[in-house]
């Protein structure tokens, strides 16, 4: 189906402001926790955001949902990508949680771990 260039570019402008909130999302993180890895969020931020909206099938209020598609980070060094893409779509991950990135017993550690942080596929990493 072909969109109405209005919506197009409405919804151009949302990608980027969302893209944009995923970028300061890890660099306020890694500056909070005085450790982490920005680049690779801020550089696949509209990449990402294309995949997880366009093409993925999930559902925050049901993250083990068995048809879902999985999203796995494979540089986990990146992690606040994830984070920021689970917080912004609505998972069960609160700004105090990104607050606590790469702190003991947070939500948000380092690299992803399965069953630390809702909509987490696998751990990768160290």
């Amino acid at each position: 189906m072909n969109m109405p260039i209005e919506a197009r570019a409405d919804q151009a402008a949302l990608d980027a402001r969302c893209a944009n909130a995923l970028r300061f999302l890890a660099i306020d993180a890694v500056e909070a926790a005085k450790s982490g890895h920005p680049g690779m969020p801020m550089g696949m931020a509209e990449i990402a955001v294309a995949l997880w909206t366009r093409h993925l099938r999930h559902d925050p209020s049901d993250p083990t949902w068995a048809d879902r598609d999985r999203f796995v980070l494979s540089n986990g060094h990146g992690s606040m990508l994830i984070y920021g893409l689970l917080h912004l779509s609505g998972y069960d991950l609160p700004m105090d949680e990104l607050r606590r990135f790469r702190q003991l017993h947070s939500k948000t550690p380092g690299h992803p771990e399965v069953g630390m942080t809702p909509g987490v596929e696998t751990t990768t990493g160290p």
